[in-house]
């Protein structure tokens, strides 16, 4: 079997399965096992998808058999494939964790009759602007995903998530008008918006042409990535999700911008005109996101902060260009998928266990959730970029990349990369300390079902004798299992552990990235496979 020519499949399942879950919306269960199958077959396709192009080949799919440039084409390679898997991965761990806390909680039966058919067509958008080889079907793919984020983000109606939804979908609408301006005019100057036709057309234009073009491009994507000062929507419009809602948003919807702007800077407009802008825009996103992450004291508002800061990092490594900054880029891309993911699971898991996320409120965690302690631990170190793991070794081949022909700028660019990793790491221990190591009665606002629980914990250890330690944690492992539903845990440890893996498989997975690096850089493997139809 061919599996790269089944690559439609990958935007056409999650939409037929997502008819098919709205047919039965009254029966819940069946749409579990309508959703989670479509996922899992995806999953495998892509997989398939991702091994028949781990060497470094690139292949189009013809759709309908018409001749490029007129027709659709797909395009699966290495860049593509990758980003697949990965949004694939994430989007089946998070399904389970929402479809965990939907048995734990009970039903409603209206926003879950719609949360199923929306996620999939959420997957369909994401999965339809990867495969994309010309701009209007990646514009297409930005839509269909943009309708079912709103849906998501809109669950349960309250005043607070209409609110942010409507700032997210004007601030959208805006990305998608100007996208469409830049294809319209890009349409006008040449003729076509095939990308590897563009790619052949585009140099032939004058320079004042490209880049108005390569600007409205760029606004058009730095929106939908939310980079400084394009990201001033996204701290107020992901908190206020339910927590698998904000979970699969922080993971997928910044990095299909990240993708588009990786794509067109080495396919479109590899000249590096706008460099030096790139690098400015990347310093400031990195400082001014963690800066707003320090600052804050609910904990998912910090992490969408800090998942706008780490943008800057991607932004970073697409303006040094290069075989390995680009590679590093693609690596840190899938990194941050990973954790950025797992750790709004866990402010979930925190949510759900402790009543709140406000780091003022809380204390204790330590004592009374040893697996939620575990599970945050990891994926905010991982995060904060401690050695080994894969937040140290993808900002490390950035910076190592930027440095090795830096000018004053780059260097100063480096300097906010550093700056930024350290003030991540103080957002992650301020957290640490507060809401898992203090005692919950210390706590700035105690919130008193914590103080009662972290006590009779204490008493349990006292009255032990011999066993205090034992018995201790028996009573907080009974709590926490009271509190949090196990498919909620193991969903989350789902992605900690891809995220170990990362950094366990390194050394293949950074080989991989270099050769798809190179593709991205050669552009002839990439034109050649659309245009030789």
């Amino acid at each position: 079997m061919n599996f790269l020519d089944l690559a439609p499949l990958a935007v056409v399942l999650p939409i037929f399965g997502a008819g098919a879950a709205f047919l039965v919306r009254r029966r819940i269960k069946l749409q579990r096992l309508i959703t989670i199958g479509i996922l899992c077959v995806t999953l495998l396709l892509e997989a398939g998808m991702l091994a028949a192009v781990w060497g470094g080949e690139s292949y189009a799919v013809h759709i309908g058999g018409w001749q490029s440039p007129w027709g659709i084409s797909l395009m699966v390679d290495g860049f593509s494939a990758f980003m697949l898997l990965i949004s694939t991965l994430v989007s089946l761990a998070v399904l389970f964790y929402a479809t965990s806390q939907g048995l734990a909680d009970g039903d409603e039966p209206g926003p879950v009759s719609v949360f199923h058919p929306a996620y999939l067509i959420l997957l369909a958008g994401v999965s339809n602007a990867f495969l994309a080889a010309d701009l209007f079907n990646l514009y297409v793919g930005f839509e269909i995903l943009l309708t079912a984020s709103y849906v998501l983000l809109t669950l349960g109606a309250t005043a607070e998530r209409i609110r942010a939804g409507t700032t997210y979908v004007v601030v959208s609408v805006v990305s998608s008008v100007i996208f469409l301006m830049g294809i319209a005019m890009t349409y006008a100057a040449t003729g076509t918006v095939n990308m590897a036709d563009l790619a052949v057309k585009l140099p032939q234009l004058d320079q004042g042409p490209q880049l108005i073009l390569h600007v409205l491009l760029l606004i058009a994507f730095g929106i939908k990535a939310a980079v400084f000062p394009l990201s001033l929507w996204l701290p107020d419009s992901y908190p206020t999700a339910p927590a698998p809602v904000t979970a699969v948003f922080a993971g997928l919807l910044t990095k299909v911008g990240v993708y588009a702007i990786v794509r067109t800077e080495t396919l479109l407009f590899p000249g590096g005109a706008v460099n030096a802008g790139l690098l400015v825009v990347a310093a400031l996103t990195m400082v001014i996101g963690i800066l707003g992450a320090i600052a804050q004291t609910d904990f998912k508002r910090m992490l969408s902060f800090t998942l706008t800061s780490h943008i800057g990092y991607l932004i970073f490594g697409v303006a040094v260009g290069g075989e390995l900054a680009i590679a590093a880029t693609i690596y840190y891309v899938g990194h941050h998928i990973i954790v950025q993911t797992s750790l709004f699971m866990v402010a979930g898991l925190i949510e759900r266990r402790a009543g709140s996320a406000n780091v003022t409120r809380l204390g204790s965690l330590a004592k009374l959730s040893p697996a939620l302690s575990l599970l945050f631990f990891i994926p905010a170190i991982n995060l904060g970029g401690i050695p080994p793991f894969s937040g140290f070794l993808g900002k490390f081949g950035l910076l190592h990349a930027a440095a090795q022909d830096a000018d004053a700028l780059t260097w100063v660019v480096i300097a906010a990369g550093l700056l930024t990793s350290l003030l991540t790491l103080l957002a992650i221990i301020r957290v640490w300390a507060r809401m898992f190591w203090r005692r919950a009665a210390d706590a700035e606002i105690p919130n008193p079902d914590l103080v009662d629980e972290a006590a009779k914990v204490a008493d349990q250890t006292a009255a032990g004798g011999a066993q205090a330690p034992h018995l201790g944690l028996k009573l907080a492992r009974e709590l926490e299992s009271e509190a949090l539903p196990w498919g909620m845990r193991y969903a989350t440890g789902s992605l900690v552990v891809a995220g170990i893996a990362l950094t366990v498989f390194a050394g293949p997975i950074f080989e991989f990235c270099q050769r798809v690096a190179a593709q991205l850089i050669a552009h002839e493997p990439y034109i050649n496979a659309i245009l030789s139809y």
